[in-house]
């Protein structure tokens, strides 16, 4: 079985559809396996944000400010700090929920559920698609970090080393579901 980590951000938490959205992972059969509420500190953030991503935050976001004619003075290098900062501050600004979902294809399930990065590139039936209201670019433009709701591992490897980060060992529980029990052969 294949573990994911997922990141509640402080937009979900504020909405009050931290239940809502946990309960769609849920329903696809992916079992919690550790859950915890905290308020992120700038060391695990800094951890997690590495400053590895401001090249590649920046040069993404010139090419969407590119494609929708958003005037821009500043370097690729420039803008990816200030993003990175800015995502960084957001999810220390207020509580998060952190959890490890455990199912087979977890990290692929569990990225078609959240929809794209960008709120407005998602579908309708994805928790972004039906709850994030932000793009992405507009943000960037005004210095906020990305409120998406959630965030999700990537891959496999980016969700194994997510998950040391962000839960001890013995914060992760082993346990069979009724499915699991009575359904499964």
């Amino acid at each position: 079985m294949e573990k994911t980590l997922v990141v509640l951000k402080p937009d979900s938490v504020q909405r009050q559809i931290v239940g809502e959205i946990i309960t769609r992972f849920e329903r696809t059969g992916l079992k919690i396996v550790g859950l915890k509420m905290l308020v992120p500190d700038p060391e695990l953030l800094k951890i997690h944000y590495p400053d590895e991503l401001i090249p590649i935050v920046g040069n993404k976001t010139i090419t969407d400010w590119d494609k929708f004619g958003v005037k821009y003075s500043q370097s690729a290098q420039e803008i990816g700090q200030k993003i990175v900062k800015a995502t960084r501050d957001f999810l220390g600004s207020g509580p998060v929920i952190a959890l490890v979902l455990e199912g087979g294809h977890a990290v692929e399930i569990v990225r078609k559920l959240i929809g794209s990065t960008g709120p407005k590139d998602s579908l309708p039936g994805t928790i972004r698609g039906d709850y994030a209201h932000l793009s992405l670019g507009r943000a960037s433009e005004k210095g906020k970090g990305a409120y998406n709701l959630v965030h999700a591992s990537g891959t496999t490897k980016e969700a194994k080393s997510e998950i040391k980060l962000w839960f001890k060992d013995n914060e992760l529980f082993e346990y069979k579901t009724v499915h699991e029990v009575y359904t499964h052969v």
